[in-house]
């Protein structure tokens, strides 16, 4: 009866230790899970949450001071693209339905320098200050089929950013990313992680 027992002992050890590797190796390739777009019942979007969580792609520059002190998206952009859609473009090249990219809006530190540059401890400059605002972009070819697949949204150009955003127009976002950006209306040419 106990060589019976330290058989049994043995078997459970040994599907114990495979059922280990096994979860091991699932989750080692397994798929990130996707956050989708959230819409409210009057079909707003609903500000993405976690996105500082996000996969960062770039943050190009457009200072005040160098656009006549109205720069169109000031200043810093801080572009994330939500984790599991990056993870399918990454293996198709191809933003999935459902994909969201967030542009976070964040202005420089207050300007010393006439051209809205500032001196710091790593030299002359543009150093990221407070947030303000954001922008929201969602692929669903469907629902936004009159602007090439993509859906744009603005959650203020001002702190605190807005729980829900209706959808733009074409003539404010979407003709400017139809018109000039390098892929699938997304500006993958300031992002080296997407531009492949």
């Amino acid at each position: 009866m106990s060589l019976k027992i330290v058989a049994l002992t043995v078997s459970l050890a040994g599907i114990a230790m495979v059922s280990a590797g096994l979860a091991q190796s699932s989750s080692e390739g397994k798929a990130v899970a996707r956050y989708l777009p959230e819409y409210t019942a009057s079909g707003d979007l609903v500000l993405p949450k976690n996105f500082h969580e996000w996969v960062y792609v770039g943050s190009p520059l457009t200072p005040n001071a160098l656009n006549g002190g109205k720069a169109n998206f000031p200043e810093f952009h801080n572009v994330y693209i939500e984790p599991g859609s990056y993870e399918i473009y990454k293996k198709t090249n191809v933003f999935p339905e459902g994909t969201i990219l967030f542009k976070e809006l964040q202005l420089t530190l207050p300007a010393q320098n006439p051209d809205g540059s500032r001196v710091e401890q790593s030299g002359r400059g543009y150093f990221p200050g407070p947030w303000n605002g954001a922008d929201v972009t969602v692929k669903d070819s469907k629902r936004y089929a009159s602007t090439g697949g993509w859906g744009y949204y603005n959650f203020n150009h001002h702190e605190p950013k807005a729980p829900t955003a209706q959808l733009k127009p074409k003539e404010e976002c979407g003709y400017c990313h139809m018109a000039s950006a390098k892929k699938d209306e997304v500006w993958t040419q300031f992002y080296p992680l997407l531009d492949k």
